[in-house]
């Protein structure tokens, strides 16, 4: 969190919207002179929104606390806002991720172009449980240097954020019961694979690219296997025909 915030003190004002941490967050934050906000979880558009609303400037840069700015990022951005056309009301900028000690350029992972720099009133957050986004009232403009972003800590941080991910995935478009639908996921999984590593040059990160490449493969396929058993659960409350069913008994 700390690097979040020593990056953006080009900022006016820093509003955090904090959800009950147990850890040092909101001091650290407080010590960098932010103005943090408790608020219940009620979803990342939720969150973002509110946050975005309790801001008071004509520009707003919306940030995780994974990301954080570099210095040709911050130059940027203040000779952006300085020379934006009065029809330009928000900014894209391409995402560099950092994973496995090494800057990750393929594979598609770069240049990942997010909406983060919006003017004030004329942008909203939008999306569904995993995949938010801004939506600007207006023409974008495109920044040329990357927001930083800090992905996962280790494999099994990722391992356990797919494994978080495609159960949500899984409860917003359960399939029948069939095993064509697994079938089907391990073919997609192996398209998957090699989008990431041949189509989209994965291989040229290194092994942490093969990494990526597989968890991505790993990812499409839980998302089917979940579906399924999502499937299957339903199918298991029904009584089927062979099934006994309880005698009917008199309720009067």
């Amino acid at each position: 969190m700390g690097r979040l915030l020593a990056s953006a003190e080009i900022a006016d004002e820093v509003v955090v919207v904090d959800s009950g941490s147990t850890d040092d967050t909101v001091e650290i934050c407080r010590s960098w002179g932010a103005r943090v906000l408790d608020r219940d979880w009620t979803g990342y558009v939720a969150q973002k929104q509110f946050a975005m609303e309790m801001t008071t400037g004509e520009w707003i840069l919306n940030l995780d606390a994974d990301e954080a700015l570099s210095e040709e990022s911050r130059l940027e951005i203040l000779q952006a806002i300085q020379n934006a056309a009065a029809d330009v009301n928000g900014f894209a900028m391409p995402r560099l991720s950092r994973y496995l000690n090494r800057w990750i350029r393929h594979g598609g992972w770069y240049p990942d172009r997010k909406v983060r720099l919006v003017r004030q009133g004329c942008a909203r957050w939008v999306g569904d449980g995993l995949h938010e986004r801004i939506e600007v009232f207006g023409r974008v403009g495109e920044l040329k240097h990357p927001l930083l972003h800090y992905v996962y800590r280790d494999v099994s941080d990722q391992v356990r954020t797919i494994n978080r991910f495609s159960s949500v995935t899984a409860d917003q478009r359960r399939s029948p019961a069939s095993g064509w639908y697994v079938l089907w996921g391990v073919v997609h999984a192996l398209g998957k694979f090699l989008e990431c590593a041949i189509w989209k040059l994965g291989v040229l990160d290194g092994i942490a690219g093969l990494v990526i490449a597989m968890n991505s493969a790993f990812y499409v396929f839980l998302k089917h296997a979940k579906a399924w058993e999502k499937g299957l659960d339903t199918r298991s409350e029904q009584p089927s025909a062979s099934e006994p069913r309880p005698p009917k008994t008199d309720s009067r």
